[in-house]
């Protein structure tokens, strides 16, 4: 809690319930609106001077009102003053307060941050305060904090997953992107049918089972088992994964269910400095041919995608993924409809991971903790994730699910990439099968009917080809 602390007068010893600060016994006719929030209550105690045990208004935290707000700054004499929003009071209550008095102090570095990244360049305070149109960014960066954090708190209530994600925007004033609804799954589009998968395996030990007798799932469609004992897989990218199913004899807990349990690293949606608009980080580390994430959107025809891709290309929008596997058919669109892999950029100049690098660690909220690295070395157009096909309640293999895994480790902090027009080199009848390519209109140039422009990298590297296709 960010608080102000001021001398308060003495205070009688209490006994249960409220009492009044300076008298010995239980105050009577107190009344509160009907399910008053806590924080609510807590202040009504302290204007009035009263302590509560029950709300944990004790004699020593009595005189303490909670920061909600910096809104301005000036320096007189030497001494700085700051211009106090109180949480739950309006703002005609705001009040200027000496620096000595405030124990917030994340809510002071914070302002100083957005001074010295305020349009028209650093900052400073006068006696009168700081100019209008730096308490005017200061006013937007706080309206745009609340509506991260809201976005923020609607993301974590949605997740079906384990990993959590946090949302961080300290690059400009943009808030949580219009028309996007986070889904855990594809949402089947008009034209669209999936087909329930209509057998299981029965396998008392799927990993031991598929190893000895080319059993299991896999086996059964006369391919390999994809996964380690820990879950990674070991199969190249280009050949499918088939996990078991809600119809084999097999637990949640088989090492053949690896995509279906969902995202479980926790990560941050972030806005990139470099004009890449968001992009993803992870806030763990990753280890290498772990799975990631899936890419979930829209399923619709590539009729539909046709359609919609010309509206995408006025746009310059990214999020249409042609389902190719074996026939161009269908594509996801993850425009409106997606997951945290909307927001994952193509494949970006990765840090340089010899010495001299400086890692910051910034603590967030709700014990979410982001390792920024500052020092990026010469890397290249090498992306850290690498998409699979994967099948698992549905077995049409015009409708597989996309599945990304890290192609190396990928450490805390590290923003995650895949490869836009990614293709995989035909080693054997299988791996040609896979073509799976991410576009304005779905395809890569010269390969998809609907290829259209060149749309340029940003990824900054020596090596980048300059062009996502």
């Amino acid at each position: 809690m960010c608080c102000l602390s001021r001398q308060s007068e003495r205070c009688g010893l209490g006994k249960a319930g409220t009492e009044r600060a300076g008298q010995g016994g239980p105050r009577g006719e107190c009344s509160v609106c009907c399910l008053s929030p806590w924080s609510q209550l807590q202040e009504l105690c302290r204007l009035q001077r009263l302590r509560c045990r029950a709300l944990g208004v004790t004699r020593r935290n009595l005189a303490d009102f909670e920061v909600e707000l910096l809104c301005d700054y000036r320096r007189v004499r030497d001494e700085e003053f700051y211009l106090v929003k109180w949480r739950g009071y309006p703002s005609s209550a705001n009040t200027w307060e000496p620096r000595r008095n405030l124990r917030c102090r994340g809510l002071l570095q914070q302002l100083h941050a957005d001074l010295a990244r305020a349009p028209g360049g650093p900052v400073r305070p006068g006696p009168r305060g700081l100019p209008a149109r730096a308490v005017s960014y200061l006013a937007q960066k706080a309206e745009q904090r609340r509506a991260l954090r809201r976005w923020e708190r609607h993301l974590n209530l949605t997740r079906s997953h384990r990993g959590r994600i946090a949302v961080e925007n300290d690059v400009d004033l943009h808030g949580p992107p219009r028309d996007f609804v986070y889904v855990n799954e594809y949402k089947v589009g008009a034209g669209v049918a999936l087909t329930p998968v209509a057998a299981g395996c029965e396998c008392r030990d799927c990993l031991a089972e598929a190893t000895l007798a080319g059993g299991c799932c896999p086996g059964a469609s006369r391919n390999r088992f994809a996964y380690n004992e820990a879950g990674q897989v070991r199969i190249r990218a280009g050949l499918p994964i088939y996990e078991c199913n809600s119809r084999c004899r097999c637990g949640a807990e088989c090492p053949n269910r690896v995509v279906q349990r969902g995202i479980r690293y926790d990560l941050c949606i972030f806005r990139t400095g470099d004009g890449r608009g968001w992009g993803v980080r992870t806030l763990q580390r990753i280890r290498k041919n772990s799975f990631v994430m899936e890419y979930v959107g829209e399923i619709i025809t590539s009729e539909e995608a046709e359609r919609r891709g010309q509206v995408y290309d006025r746009q310059g929008a990214t999020y249409l993924f042609d389902l190719d596997y074996v026939e161009d058919v269908y594509t996801v669109d993850a425009a409106h409809y997606g997951n945290i892999s909307h927001f994952v950029n193509h494949s970006v100049s990765q840090p340089h991971l010899g010495t001299g690098v400086l890692w910051v660690w910034l603590t967030r909220g709700a014990g979410l903790t982001c390792q920024v690295c500052l020092t990026w070395g010469a890397g290249q157009c090498d992306p850290n994730l690498q998409v699979y096909n994967v099948f698992i309640e549905n077995l049409d293999q015009r409708l597989p699910r996309i599945a990304l895994f890290a192609t190396r480790p990928i450490r805390a902090g590290e923003e995650l990439t895949f490869d836009y027009n990614m293709h995989v080199d035909p080693v054997d009848a299988e791996s040609t099968r896979m073509d799976s390519n991410f576009g304005l209109v779905g395809g890569s140039l010269g390969s998809s009917p609907r290829a259209r422009g060149r749309i340029e990298c940003k990824c900054g590297a020596a090596s980048c080809r300059k062009y996502l296709f």
